[in-house]
């Protein structure tokens, strides 16, 4: 069987690249998809490589079966992954819920483009946040992780998976379109040091598992169709066993186990990067492509005697309060830049109250955010 990783160790790749070879490395061996500028790149180097390894590549008749695809995969215990832009996300609301509500491990890509409906396909966004978090309906906990560098698309793809596999949930991994087509060097870690999480499968006989149990950590051992472990599935709220109830206690314990999962392992799953915030009185908080720009900004401003210092966010749900909450403390200023009307920023003011003077700084015409715009924010108030 061919290996997954690149014959050398250092590699110059595009970003869409580099998320299917982290997909690979963390085990997965199923992909669904339909093509979408700005993703296509994704399914293109799955469609040649996943054979290799013994995997399945399927191009769907869209992306509503892309997503049930995946889901069928991973229940019957393969590590699954589909890649979409914006109108293909949407799509796939319905069955990323069912996904939530079923405990189905899965990695949903998202390589976000500007605009609403078929907005701006060859220009960066990052409109998708909240739809990311609030897109399915319900009272669904998910994890949403953002990549920034090339290196990141590997890094945290293979995180994305990884949490997955753990926490028995879909992980969004939002890219945008210039990260997804930056090129770039790639240092790649040898196999042997790239942590590899599988989800725990059941210890017990087929006649004494129970599919949904709420144990102490919150999370089910879960049991691959096929090998003869029988249990419901269903979309509805259900019970230990899989079958659906409307016993408003049942249905309190099942949802509170949903995000108590969650909570437990915020240690882990709340991931950011820190860059000259040790001394910064004035700090950017941003994500995905706008954290290059950002970082770039704060050496510049650093330059001119203003301490700035980033904070990058890359779990952006659940939201990284207490950390993003030591930042507001620690600075007399803060500015969150992103490329939409500001969705991040309403998370940072919820955290804030009062705490510091927070502003924004939005491009929502499909154009990058510049280091010398945010370093013009950073200094406007010198």
């Amino acid at each position: 069987m061919a290996t997954v990783m690149p014959k050398k160790k250092r590699s110059l790749l595009q970003g869409n690249e580099a998320i299917a070879l982290g997909a690979l490395a963390a085990g997965c061996r199923f992909f669904a998809g339909y093509p979408i500028t700005p993703a296509s790149e994704i399914s293109e180097v799955l469609s040649a490589r996943m054979p290799r390894v013994g995997g399945t590549f399927i191009q769907m008749e869209d992306e509503i079966a892309s997503m049930g695809a995946i889901i069928g995969a991973s229940i019957a215990g393969i590590k699954s992954m589909t890649a979409t832009s914006g109108p293909g996300f949407s799509l796939m609301q319905e069955n990323i819920g069912y996904a939530c509500i079923t405990e189905t491990p899965c990695v949903v890509v998202n390589v976000m483009r500007g605009g609403g409906s078929t907005g701006l396909p060859t220009c960066p966004g990052q409109g998708d946040v909240m739809q990311a978090r609030w897109g399915t309906h319900g009272d669904n906990p998910i994890i949403v992780l953002a990549v920034s560098t090339v290196t990141d698309c590997f890094d945290i793809t293979v995180r994305a998976f990884n949490l997955s596999e753990k926490y028995r949930i879909p992980v969004v991994l939002l890219s945008d379109e210039v990260v997804s087509h930056t090129r770039e060097t790639v240092i790649f870690p040898s196999p042997q040091d790239i942590e590899i999480v599988d989800r725990v499968t059941p210890s017990v006989p087929p006649e004494w598992y129970v599919p949904y149990e709420n144990n102490s950590t919150g999370i089910p051992d879960m049991a691959a169709f096929g090998e003869g472990y029988r249990y419901h599935v269903t979309g509805l709220v259900h019970d230990e066993r899989g079958f659906p109830t409307q016993h408003p206690e049942e249905v309190k314990t099942f949802t509170n186990r949903l995000f108590r999962k969650l909570t437990q392992g915020l240690h882990e799953i709340q991931i950011i990067k820190t860059f000259m915030m040790n001394d910064a009185d004035v700090a950017v908080i941003a994500y995905g492509s706008v954290a290059r720009s950002a970082q770039r900004a704060v050496v510049d401003a650093r330059s001119k005697g203003t301490k700035a210092g980033l904070l990058q966010l890359i779990t952006l749900f659940p939201f990284p309060e207490r950390l993003v909450d030591k930042v507001l403390k620690q600075c007399i200023r803060v500015l969150v830049p992103e490329m939409n009307m500001g969705q991040i920023y309403r998370e940072v003011q919820r955290v804030n109250q009062g705490k510091t003077d927070v502003k924004k700084y939005n491009r929502i015409d499909g154009q990058f955010i510049t280091p010398d715009e945010i370093l013009g924010e950073l200094l406007l108030e010198e």
